[in-house]
């Protein structure tokens, strides 16, 4: 990938991976405030300003990386876990796996609003705006919700692996009988190991992608 195509390309992606990093922390914050648990609250986390959300690896550097070092084709990012303390909560398995799970889900939504924003609103703009208009405003708009779009669905579908501490594994063990979920929870120290090797091998890309494309498919049908 030639350098200047790379600057272009991280500052189209660079504000949709901002957002959707900090729409997805503050879901889980916000879920759990609204089942019992005002941590994020207390601890100014239920906010849209990414400087408290901002881990200088996750958000900025694996991004980066991982852009560069995959042409492109695959990004994620994370920012740092919004506190939750499941003692607050009146059920703590189901309460912590319902909040796991609208990080995702908040993922899900916004791809879904920045594809109809850019098919009901930007294409059909660029079919009857002046050129400089189209050239200069709307063009690099459809770009950057083009990158929404994709940029959201990756990462609702990573989180979504069922390994703890991803909110795929924190779902799962809502679902999990008690044992079970204790015996599950036991990886998670070496979660993040677990993930990381997975996508040092290239192997999550096989895991994700196709759900990622079966999400895809289903947005673009609205």
């Amino acid at each position: 990938m030639e350098y200047e195509n790379i600057i272009r390309q991280v500052l189209i992606s660079a504000a949709p991976i901002l957002f959707a990093i900090v729409l997805h922390e503050v879901a889980h914050g916000y879920t759990a405030y609204k089942l019992g648990d005002p941590t994020a609250k207390m601890m100014g986390r239920l906010t849209l300003n990414p400087i408290p959300h901002i881990d200088i690896f996750g958000t900025i550097l694996m991004p980066l990386l991982l852009f560069i070092f995959t042409n492109g084709q695959f990004v994620i990012g994370y920012a740092k876990p919004v506190p939750i303390n499941p003692s607050n909560f009146s059920n703590p398995k189901r309460d912590m796996a319902i909040s796991a799970a609208f990080g995702p889900i908040t993922n899900i939504l916004l791809a879904t609003l920045s594809y109809l924003i850019l098919k009901y609103a930007l294409l059909p703009i660029a079919g009857a705006a002046p050129s400089d208009l189209v050239a200069n405003i709307v063009k690099p708009l459809a770009y950057i919700f083009t990158a929404s779009v994709t940029i959201n669905i990756i990462l609702a579908t990573f989180n979504m692996l069922p390994i703890p501490p991803l909110d795929g594994g924190r779902v799962l063990m809502g679902f999990l009988p008690y044992r079970q979920a204790a015996v599950f929870s036991k990886i998670e120290p070496y979660g993040f190991l677990i993930v990381i090797l997975l996508v040092a091998t290239g192997i999550s890309r096989y895991i994700i992608l196709p759900v990622a494309s079966f999400l895809l498919s289903i947005i673009r049908m609205l």
